[in-house]
């Protein structure tokens, strides 16, 4: 009862094994580098590879330093023992001889001292390890996601300035803390990408951690005011661009551009108030209320999405949560699972989504992660239209391919998901390994292929999508959740369980109500796996059937 306790709660717990069989079943490129923390692990120790060579550089810059401070002292004491009697020190041959010699052959090797370059090493390092390191785009894709994070979990921006994430730890948050200068870059992107709601917020949380006394040897509060007007005048509010656009020219008032606005923002209000009546400033009023926030958006179950990832919104009733259970699983007495039954828990009842429970060892875990993390590249998607894979803004992850001949475990992970589904996997695809870096993630897709895209999978000649196998090889500490926008579920990741279910229903035609996401990651390193099974091969297996149903 215990054991059965260990992975599932809230469920209604059915037992069809002994006791001691349930003891024995507790056995367990250069780019787009922010899309992968795997990738960016690489980064961290290169990173501190080129600290230790900067502290070698310092000490042998120290070193020197210390080398010329002992000939100046030295040659302080005796140009001063020199001077007192100039004659009479000179009038000694050994003082004369030693003048001369240090003039004609110290001097100069004293010059080769203070010539001597001493970031050779330092450089040489620096130079080699820059072609590894991130480009611009990189740092506007990490910015992206750090707004991405903020939008989708609801996150203000003094909550990531002070690194005071959900589920942080007090270590971690000590150093994750954003800079003035931080902010003000963050909102540059988002003023590059003619997002007036994000520059409005980051500008603002700059210009208060300035006003709280925080220095900036880069950024004042000039520039951050000078954006602050633009941004939210582009989004209506004509009053509070002037405020800023005065407190801007009380600091700096010959500012050229901050002069022009300002007579264009008065006149602008003195129009408003000669024209406008009481009716038309509320409908002005209201609009601008409309106008003001995130952008239209291309995704229309957008809130929907953001709220199961927030763990709002999931439809689960009572009743229907009564009809979700846990057992032990031997798929029909097979023999891998008679005395080894597996941990099965229902996590959703229509469509049936299932959850496997230690299903793959931590030590298998991390060979895959081993096997893939070389050849992780930002993943890609099936144009709908020409069949080519390509990368996409919504879905950002790394991934790399294992097929069952490169080693043993990948073997052995397709013959348990064939051991539990019942499922031919011989025509599945390889085994894609994802891992999403900052803000990674996936917004609502269905796996398998529509109507309006016949061609999806021709070219591998095996049929439509018929089922998902999603591992979760990563616990994530917040965020990171796979769900279903149009049934309003969510399952959250835990090592070594699998999620599986139909894309297709018995008769062939797609299940619209498997349109799934995965969650940005606010919090952790989050690694999957995915095995996409086929049509073909499970004409016995799963046979084919007249009506709509799981």
């Amino acid at each position: 009862r215990a054991v059965t306790q260990t992975f599932c709660s809230g469920k209604m717990k059915l037992c069809h094994c002994c006791t001691t069989l349930l003891l024995i079943t507790s056995i367990s490129a250069h780019s787009d580098f922010f899309t992968s923390i795997g990738h960016m692990t690489d980064l961290l120790f290169m990173e501190k590879d080129l600290v230790s060579s900067l502290k070698d550089y310092i000490r042998a810059e120290e070193d020197k330093l210390q080398r010329i401070k002992l000939w100046a002292d030295r040659l302080d004491d005796l140009s001063t023992a020199g001077s007192q009697d100039p004659e009479a020190f000179l009038g000694h041959p050994v003082n004369a001889f030693k003048l001369i010699k240090r003039l004609n052959t110290e001097w100069a090797e004293l010059e080769n001292l203070v010539l001597t370059d001493m970031s050779d090493a330092f450089v040489s390092n620096l130079t080699i390890q820059r072609q590894h390191f991130p480009n611009d785009d990189d740092q506007t894709g990490a910015a992206k996601a750090l707004m991405r994070l903020q939008d989708t979990y609801k996150l203000d921006t003094e909550t990531i300035s002070s690194g005071q994430l959900p589920g942080s730890s007090s270590v971690a948050m000590m150093s994750s803390v954003l800079s003035v200068e931080d902010c003000y870059d963050l909102g540059k992107v988002a003023y590059s990408d003619v997002d007036y709601y994000h520059t409005e917020l980051w500008m603002a949380q700059a210009l208060k951690q300035l006003d709280q006394g925080e220095e900036s040897s880069t950024v004042d509060s000039v520039a951050i005011l000078d954006y602050l007007s633009y941004s939210v005048y582009q989004q209506g509010e004509l009053e509070r661009a002037l405020d800023f656009t005065k407190r801007l020219l009380e600091l700096d008032p010959s500012h050229q551009r901050a002069n022009g606005n300002l007579k264009y923002f008065e006149y602008q209000l003195f129009k408003k108030k000669m024209k406008e009546s009481q009716e038309d400033e509320d409908e002005e009023q209201r609009t601008r209320k409309e106008s003001r926030g995130r952008r239209d958006d291309y995704l229309p179950e957008r809130k929907q999405y953001e709220k199961l990832c927030r763990g709002e919104g999931v439809r689960m009733t009572p009743r229907r949560q009564s009809r979700l259970f846990c057992r032990y699983y031997d798929n029909g007495r097979h023999p891998r699972f008679v005395i080894g039954p597996l941990k099965q828990e229902d996590e959703w009842d229509s469509p049936h989504i299932v959850r496997y429970h230690d299903i793959v060892s931590d030590r298998d875990i991390e060979k895959v992660k081993e096997l893939a993390k070389p050849r992780l590249r930002r993943a890609t998607i099936s144009n709908p239209v020409t069949g080519v894979l390509e990368t996409a803004h919504y879905r950002i992850s790394k991934s790399a391919w294992l097929g069952a001949y490169e080693h043993p475990v990948v073997d052995k992970i397709n013959q348990k998901i064939e051991d539990i589904t019942g499922l031919d996997v011989s025509t599945a695809e390889d085994l894609q390994v994802a891992n999403y870096g900052v803000g990674g993630q996936y917004e609502p897709h269905f796996d398998f292929g529509r109507k309006d895209e016949p061609d999806a999978f021709e070219e591998l000649g095996t049929g439509n999508r018929i089922a998902t196998w999603l591992l979760y090889m990563s616990d994530v500490q917040a965020g990171g959740a796979t769900v279903f926008t149009d049934i309003s579920a969510a399952v959250q990741p835990k090592k070594g369980s699998a999620v599986f279910w139909f894309n297709l229903y018995p008769s062939g035609e797609g299940d619209y109500r498997t349109r799934h996401a995965a969650c940005p990651v606010l919090l952790g390193n989050k690694w999957v796996s995915n095995k996409w099974i086929h049509e073909r091969g499970q004409e016995f297996r799963r046979r084919c059937g007249l009506h709509w149903t799981d």
